[in-house]
């Protein structure tokens, strides 16, 4: 029976392989983790409480609730208020 013997090369490419997988599973988590946390049908409610601060001139505030309580992006938010 032959010792089993990594050469300089071979350990070499199993680092790299070790690397690039481990890279690769940190990229993953972190892109799950930042997964949208949108809703597809926003609330009645928020939708009414929304409208009326837009009513009140409050949009910066109607925006930050949409976001607080869907997820959604600055941009998304401000369309969603813009269109109420």
């Amino acid at each position: 029976m032959y010792p089993l013997e990594i050469t300089t090369p071979g350990l070499i490419a199993l680092t790299a392989v070790i690397t690039a997988a481990a890279i690769w599973l940190i990229i993953l988590a972190v892109r799950l983790t930042q997964a949208p946390r949108n809703r597809l049908n926003p609330s009645a409610d928020l939708v009414d409480q929304a409208r009326e601060l837009k009513a009140l001139g409050q949009i910066r505030e109607a925006v930050f609730l949409v976001r607080g309580e869907t997820g959604m992006s600055q941009r998304a938010a401000a369309r969603f208020v813009n269109r109420l």
